[in-house]
């Protein structure tokens, strides 16, 4: 993806900083991609309440992979606290909502290392486009999106 110039010098590809142009040409390349792109959206989410929101999303996120046999979650690495709260998240959300047995793996990778992480970005940057109006990405992904709310209660 070194195509795109708006991206900062930490080698890892950032919606936010691509122009119009570089937007649709990432669309493209996700669109070209193979598999289902999903995404849980929550809301409301106060600043201070982010973290809660976060938890709840995966939850939702894990539930609907589960249904699409999903059992390896690889999400961009944090702080290690806040990566042990996602695994928690993960490990309680399989034992409290899914079938006794069921595996799912979770893995934290550093963003500029792992560009499948781009694409994530790229699908969440479209998502956020479409919900402000801009239909144009979405278009793009056509039926390979499958976005939801989450109610996060906060």
């Amino acid at each position: 993806m070194s195509r795109f110039k708006g991206s900062r010098a930490t080698a890892k590809l950032h919606w936010n900083e691509m122009d119009r142009i570089e937007r649709k040409d990432a669309a493209q390349l996700v669109a070209g991609q193979q598999g289902l792109h999903i995404v849980s959206v929550g809301s409301p989410v106060p600043r201070r309440k982010q973290e809660r929101a976060r938890a709840k999303c995966l939850r939702a996120l894990i539930l609907e992979l589960h249904g699409f046999g999903v059992t390896r979650l690889c999400l961009e690495a944090r702080e290690k606290e806040l990566n042990a709260r996602d695994i928690r998240t993960v490990v309680t959300t399989r034992q409290t909502a899914l079938p006794k047995g069921t595996q799912i793996r979770v893995e934290h990778m550093p963003g500029a290392t792992e560009p499948l992480l781009w694409i994530s970005d790229i699908v969440a940057g479209v998502v956020r486009a479409h919900r402000q109006g801009d239909h144009t990405y979405t278009e793009l992904l056509g039926p390979t999106l499958l976005d939801f709310d989450v109610t996060t209660d906060c």
